[in-house]
């Protein structure tokens, strides 16, 4: 039995023309965010997870490659979401050391912090305006009020509608805050301030419709905007779902959640109060 050095098995794809014994001729390193997704790409729903090989493919005898007494060639793998590869790595060889491909794979500058500014603060509104309207902080009306309120609108079962309405705003906005079960709870604040939205526009004019403040409706368009934001672009990976698909590639799940939220929002209005807010 032989061995042979690491500077002899182990070569970037580079420094040589042909590819070396043992390799598939099709390998190579797979940058993370690339747009095209993999063949075994699971969609919004996929975690975090290391392909397997294909153990099929054909394969040229050599040593260097493999384990003692086999020709099988050592896997390339998409790197992890931290853009090291720890394994499959000879020993004493750092990946982000020796390829800036690999340094720049896991690299998204400011994107992520961006995600995060915009999904915690739409969380930290849906929260403060929530602990008003349950408990009447800084200056609500607490409960007694937005039941007043939602009755003089034309809801029906205002009573238990106040506290689902309060209850659901403070836990849509922390669940924003964490990045955790992102689409679900953007999809809720979505509905929650289309209906709000809908029950402002009943008590104006139906041939107007004042958009600019103090009499407008600019900040609850600014809020529905956001929401559609983070449904659309995901939580990123400053949260509790950085390992999930719909934090990574959000793509279907998110057009989904985006018609959820539309469409609870014009449902509840519907049901619960049925009248036409154009009218």
């Amino acid at each position: 039995m032989t061995s042979q050095s690491h500077d002899t098995g182990w070569r970037r794809p580079e420094d040589s023309a042909a590819p070396a014994a043992g390799r598939p001729a099709t390998a190579s390193l797979v940058d993370p965010e690339d747009d095209l997704p993999s063949a075994t790409y699971a969609g919004d729903f996929e975690t975090t997870t290391i392909p397997h090989y294909d153990s099929g493919s054909a394969q040229a005898s050599g040593p260097g490659f493999g384990p003692i007494g086999s020709s099988q060639p050592l896997p390339y793998v998409q790197p992890p979401e931290s853009g090291r590869h720890a394994m499959f790595m000879p020993p004493g060889m750092d990946a982000e050391e020796d390829d800036p491909r690999i340094r720049a794979a896991g690299r998204r500058g400011t994107q992520d912090l961006g995600q995060l500014v915009l999904r915690a603060g739409l969380g930290a509104v849906l929260i403060a305006h929530g602990l008003q309207k349950l408990f009447g902080w800084w200056g609500g009306q607490g409960l007694a009020g937005f039941k007043d309120s939602l009755s003089d609108v034309g809801y029906q079962h205002a009573d238990i509608l106040t506290y689902v309405a309060a209850g659901g705003e403070i836990l849509a906005g922390v669940l924003l805050v964490l990045g955790l079960f992102t689409p679900l709870a953007a999809a809720g604040a979505l509905a929650y301030l289309i209906n709000g939205l809908l029950a402002g526009l009943s008590g104006h004019d139906p041939r107007s419709f004042p958009y600019f403040l103090p009499h407008g409706h600019e900040y609850e368009i600014t809020l529905i905007v956001a929401a559609a934001a983070v449904i659309l672009i995901g939580p990123g990976r400053y949260g509790f779902d950085a390992g999930r698909g719909w934090a990574r590639r959000p793509f279907i799940g998110s057009f989904g959640a985006l018609l959820v939220g539309i469409g609870g929002g014009v449902a509840v209005w519907i049901l619960l109060n049925g009248a036409n807010p154009l009218s």
